[in-house]
């Protein structure tokens, strides 16, 4: 097998240690064996000259996928092949991961796609309310510090079912509010709620899935985001534009399905993945051998894993705006300075969001033959080119570069769950904790998106349309060829993790998904 490993010298320096722990992906999935091949050290950055000239060097020569890799990778361009590897059990994580995405992300665009509608019930300004939006981003990072630590810990299951619980409450407590004070407080608490789900979610889903379906199902599963948005576009001409109660009867539907996603995750069962390493411990206890704490353990890896993490931090900054930039205030812009019916923005809404799902599903899939890096590369020079048309075309003809834009922005973003997996690898057994981190971190950097687009947009007023219309498609514009060129910047310099599989490596793989059919971890009983 055929690695890159000297394009992360910088990041971890040994080439061996690389090998390792690319080995560990490949082998964590191997169910009949009893525990966990051993783990690659992890040891500081090295800042050598040699490091950084060779790291630079392969920043250019291995952007394109080689000849050999593009070989022995061909395979993954049909995704139906690993799909039906993938076994009854595992799908029920997936859909399970991928509802509650889903679902968080409902709940946070109710809100974007009723701003006009809370401004007016709580007596304030569109700026004001963007303020909640803010506020939940800003603190995503305290729920992904705590549910990441409890599922890392503890297991994916209860932590995630704690965090559903506690986002079911707060969208019924939402419906009850009746000042913007109010309004900020329910908002800051779920931006805690919020912050938790995404890494346990990943972890659920991703952890025992085959190894050559990753990147599909990453697609899929970023996708929930988008999915969460255009279903939040849809109950919103439904219930929010038809009933007395407007946005606060769609909260209250978000609370009855959320039930239904707590129920769904009581039934199944922990990961195999987290199962079997409960039973290394158990017989690493029982025959004496001394263990790390999973506190001291996680210090360490924090320790000599900072570069990386910094690194996936200010990746998840750039993707955070991008997405954020092109969406939250979106639904404002086509009502206000467009003038769209809601029946009309509704429509726009819905194509984007189409797009979104199609591109992350895509991309997510052919990352895996053409690379991360390269695939997220070629989004981001899609939608800075229809920049444009996205937020100047003024009639019907904006449906299409709103597709192709967010089939860009979420394109790149389907690549996300499998790319921050891979480059947290050497440090698997804290994946939840450190891609949620990461992702909400960035989260954080991210969260005055909206607010630093609705308050510039305040300084470009358009009078001819109104006393509070405001030229917001200028300034997205503008905030958006920022932030793509931003992604473009941070992720040609940033660190890979590529496979290149032998023919008889590709056989190993088809021999360990007959061997996981037949495999039940459930069957193994953990000494207590």
């Amino acid at each position: 097998m055929s690695r890159n490993s000297s394009s992360n010298s910088l990041f971890r320096p040994s080439s061996e240690d690389m090998e390792r722990s690319i080995d560990n992906v490949e082998q964590e999935q191997k169910y009949h064996k009893s525990t966990e091949p051993e783990q690659a050290p992890l040891r500081a950055p090295s800042f050598s000259t040699g490091s950084i000239n060779n790291y630079i060097k392969t920043r250019f020569t291995e952007l394109l996928p080689t000849k050999e890799y593009m070989l022995a990778n061909r395979d993954l361009l049909n995704p139906f092949p690993a799909i039906k590897d993938i076994p009854a059990k595992q799908w029920l994580f997936i859909l399970s991961g991928l509802a509650a995405w889903t679902w968080d992300s409902f709940d946070f665009f109710t809100v974007s796609l009723n701003v006009d509608k809370l401004a007016q019930d709580l007596n304030t300004d569109v700026s004001s309310i963007t303020w909640g939006i803010t506020l939940v981003l800003m603190l995503r990072t305290v729920g992904a510090f705590i549910f990441g630590y409890l599922g890392d810990k503890y297991g994916s299951k209860w932590p995630f079912v704690a965090n559903l619980i506690l986002m079911c409450m707060l969208q019924v407590g939402t419906g009850f509010i009746g000042t913007f004070k109010q309004f900020l407080g329910v908002r800051a608490l779920f931006g805690i709620v919020m912050g938790g789900i995404y890494g346990n979610a990943t972890a659920t889903a991703l952890d025992d899935c085959p190894i050559q379906a990753k990147g599909f199902i990453s697609g899929v599963l970023q996708q929930g985001y988008a999915l969460g948005y255009l279903l939040a576009v849809i109950f919103t001409r439904a219930i929010a534009d038809t009933t007395s109660k407007s946005w606060r009867a769609q909260f209250w539907f978000a609370a009855g399905v959320s039930v239904l996603i707590i129920m769904a995750r009581v039934v199944l069962p922990q990961t195999d993945a987290y199962q079997k390493k409960k039973l290394e411990e158990t017989i690493q206890e029982s025959s004496g051998e001394k263990t790390q704490s999973f506190e001291k353990k996680a210090a360490k890896v924090l320790k000599y894993y900072w570069l990386m993490l910094v690194y996936m931090v200010l990746l998840m900054a750039g993707f955070n705006f991008m997405s954020h930039g092109s969406q939250d205030l979106y639904p404002t812009f086509l009502k206000k300075q467009l003038e769209f019916s809601d029946d009309k923005s509704t429509v726009t809404n819905c194509v984007a969001n189409l797009g979104a799902i199609l591109g992350g599903i895509v991309m997510g899939h052919f990352s895996n033959f053409l690379g991360r890096r390269l695939s997220i590369i070629v989004c981001c020079i899609l939608g800075g080119a229809l920049i444009y048309p996205w937020a100047f075309v003024t009639n019907g003809g904006v449906n299409a570069a709103v597709f192709f834009l967010q089939f860009g922005v979420q394109g790149a973003f389907g690549v996300i769950p499998i790319h921050l997996s891979e480059l947290s690898t050497p440090a698997y057994e804290y994946r939840s904790f450190i891609v949620g981190i990461a992702y909400q971190l960035g989260n954080l950097a991210s969260s005055a998106s909206s607010t630093i687009e609705s308050t510039i947009g305040e300084r470009f007023p358009l009078p001819e349309k109104g006393e509070d219309v405001f030229n917001y498609g200028k300034v997205m514009a503008i905030f958006m060829g920022c932030v793509f060129g931003y992604v473009l910047l941070i992720t040609f310099i940033g660190p890979e993790i590529r496979i290149v599989r032998s023919q008889q490596e590709q056989e190993d793989i088809i021999e360990e998904n007959e061997s996981r059919k037949s495999y039940s971890i459930d069957k193994i009983e953990i000494a207590k």
